[in-house]
């Protein structure tokens, strides 16, 4: 079993690709700024954890032991990050959340999401219930 190192990072990373994933989650928090007092989040800070902080899916064999439990979930990840990548080349970095989530290759990136969720969530042989 491979240990991760940056247990708290690879939380980040769920949680990042759990937001990518429920798009009734990204309308009422990223659209409508529909979360509790003192909270935040948008579609650009997700991006800045998966991409600039931890840089998950800029390389994601690599995150392996660090971020990452098995090449199964890197494979994943790899696979979030081409629609990611696509919906970039497709509509710049510039546009406002809403106008992604608009966009005809968001569904790719959730679909993308829910896919990766799955694998980053799924229970491991020795793991706690």
């Amino acid at each position: 079993m491979i240990s991760i190192q940056f247990p708290d990072m690879r939380n980040e990373i769920v949680r990042a690709v759990k937001a990518l994933a429920e798009p009734e989650y990204q309308w009422s928090a990223w659209v409508r700024r529909e979360l509790p007092p003192g909270h935040y989040d948008e579609f650009t800070h997700r991006i800045h954890v998966l991409y600039d902080d931890t840089q998950v899916l800029e390389d994601p064999e690599r995150a392996v032991g660090v971020y990452l439990r098995s090449v199964e979930e890197a494979n994943a990840m790899r696979k979030l990050a081409s629609a990611i990548d696509a919906l970039f080349e497709d509509m710049g970095t510039e546009l406002s959340d809403e106008d992604y989530l608009r966009a005809p290759g968001w569904a790719s990136v959730v679909h993308a999401a829910r896919e990766a969720l799955g694998v980053l969530e799924r229970p491991r042989e020795g793991d706690e219930p």
